[in-house]
């Protein structure tokens, strides 16, 4: 079945409400290794972004999340950052930084980018200096401990990629601690010094126009000093990394992170509009998200994986959204994304069978009419799927050491694909740094854009119904069903605001359903006229009421 539009011309502007920018915006992520290969290298780069801004402008969305483009040797592909003040050569210059923001402005787009604040890359001076002696200037700016007296690691500490949190430093004799990779060593945030450089790091991309920042893995800031074990997490689910198996209540998540935050918060606040949005993950997400956007000296935002390691959608994870921000006085604002760089696509996760293109377009509506921010990874626009590389090209070290037990990253980072006949999909003239899905020709955006049944002109008209209605971007929600059939309201807070209906067949049978008397449709996916009450699987549709 076809997107049908239903009545949009009707909707009445979203007055101006004096609401921040960024308050139920849409922000369009951007992986620039895999965005636009505009020097023929096979990987892409700042203008390879800057000269395609006008398509995401297109889509309508209020501004762009870029990840990562700082220098690094590119171990965990810009995650560990060498320096935190300067442009990786391989995405170009700071001359390049500064076009695009100029470009994004101009298209009326907000530009975030990411600060990694918890490590840094094993080839930053700052490291370079600290395992060179116990007296170096920067000695205590990274987590080193002695070993035990049998040698072994300080704690029973686990990295996220496999294998021990601590590595043995000849240099030093001692251990360092991190989080990741053992080339990402972990920044002792505790260290006044440490945050005083990071702070005036963010100052130094603030100064160049950035609009906000996303802060990358930011609970893995500051760890408990006395190096405490973590204790194992019993509860029977099958894990495929030690660092799971552990509850990581002592390498993370320590009380001290939030009076970093309130730092990074008086930096953005001393500029005019800008955004903080925490990138939190664990096992105690909920809580931390919340703690670290209360009140208004923290960060204005948050977002967890509550979706992006679900490996269905179902409609209780929309009960459990709704319940980890119950909307209450000086409660943050909550962020959602369906994929990103870090989770295989929603589509491959989520679709089970049915059709793909029929998926893409419910979970589109699905997105935009959750309360809070939400974030469009680059290629969701145009419904992609996992993309299949084989093993010999895979690159993502978590990839590689879970294989196959896990789809892995680098199947969402493949090049996004411009040109149906254009060789490797129009990203680069010559083989890109991850191979192009053959399957992803066919949904390149100059077919779409020939297409006006296509996915990605229903991501247009999407974006555009939640600017248009008050209740989708800024208001609240209420759950009424969460079943096969999910159904839930979403309103305006002043009196005689306006009031929606949202309602989705997420099951994989027919389901009848007849809306209440006077609703008024506005909005329907994988519905027609001829469907009546009849709600297909995947059927979605928005009433006013």
């Amino acid at each position: 079945m076809t997107a049908q539009p239903l009545d949009l011309s009707t909707a009445a502007a979203a007055p101006d409400l004096a609401h921040e920018w960024w308050r139920g915006a849409v922000l369009y992520q951007i992986y620039p290794r895999s965005f636009a290969d505009s020097n023929d290298d096979g990987v892409g780069d700042l203008k390879g972004v800057a000269d395609h801004l006008d398509h995401v402008a297109s889509l309508g969305v209020d501004g762009v999340w870029l990840s990562p483009f700082f220098k690094s040797p590119m171990k965990d592909f810009g995650y560990d950052v060498s320096d935190y003040c300067d442009v990786d050569p391989i995405f170009g210059t700071l001359a390049d930084f500064d076009a695009l923001v100029a470009r994004a402005h101009a298209l009326g787009l907000k530009v975030v980018i990411d600060q990694v604040f918890s490590h840094t890359s094993d080839e930053h001076p700052w490291f370079i200096d600290s395992r060179a002696s116990k007296t170096a200037r920067h000695a205590d700016w990274y987590v080193w401990a002695d070993a035990k007296p049998d040698g072994s690691p300080p704690s029973n500490w686990q990295s996220v990629f496999g294998g021990p949190a601590w590595t043995w430093d000849a240099r030093r004799g001692q251990y360092y601690m991190h989080n990741f990779l053992a080339s990402q060593p972990q920044l002792n945030v505790r260290n006044p010094e440490v945050q005083d450089a990071l702070i005036a790091a963010a100052r130094f991309w603030l100064d160049r126009g950035v609009d906000g920042f996303r802060l990358d893995a930011i609970n893995f800031a500051i760890h408990d000093p006395k190096l405490t074990d973590n204790p194992p997490i019993n509860d029977g689910k099958k894990r495929t990394r030690p660092f799971d198996f552990q509850d990581k209540i002592h390498n993370q998540s320590q009380p001290e992170i939030i009076g970093f935050l309130n730092r990074i918060r008086a930096l953005t606040d001393s500029y005019d509009g800008r955004f903080t949005v925490a990138e939190v993950g664990g096992d105690h997400a909920d809580r931390e998200m919340k703690e670290y956007t209360a009140g208004s000296d923290r960060l204005h935002s948050a977002y967890g994986f509550l979706y992006l390691y679900a490996d269905t959608l179902r409609s209780e994870l929309i009960g459990l959204g709704d319940g980890m921000w119950p909307d209450r006085q000086g409660e943050g604002w909550p962020s959602w994304t369906f994929s990103n760089h870090d989770a295989p696509r929603a589509v491959s996760r989520w679709a089970q069978g049915r059709d793909e293109k029929a998926f893409a377009e419910m979970a589109l509506l699905l997105l935009m009419c959750l309360r809070g921010n939400v974030f469009v990874y680059q290629g969701e626009e145009l419904g992609l799927p996992q993309a299949e590389v084989p093993f010999e090209r895979l690159v993502d070290p978590e990839a590689i050491a879970n294989w196959p037990q896990t789809l892995g990253r680098d199947g969402a980072r493949t090049p996004i694909p411009w040109t149906a006949s254009a060789p490797n999909a129009g990203f680069s003239a010559v083989e890109p740094w991850l191979p192009v899905d053959p399957r992803h020709l066919k949904m390149a955006v100059d077919a779409q854009e020939a297409d006006p049944e296509a996915t990605l002109h229903v991501a247009r008209r999407l974006i555009a119904l939640r600017h248009a209605h008050p209740a989708l971007r800024y208001g609240g929600l209420d759950l009424i069903q969460a079943a096969d059939v999910l159904v839930f309201e979403r309103f305006e807070r002043a009196d005689g605001g306006e009031r929606l209906l949202c309602v989705f067949n997420l099951g994989h049978q027919p389901v009848d359903w007849t809306p209440p008397a006077g609703a008024r449709r506005i909005e329907a996916v994988n519905w027609s006229e001829a469907d009546g009450s009849r709600l297909a699987p995947l059927a979605g549709l928005l009433f006013a009421v």
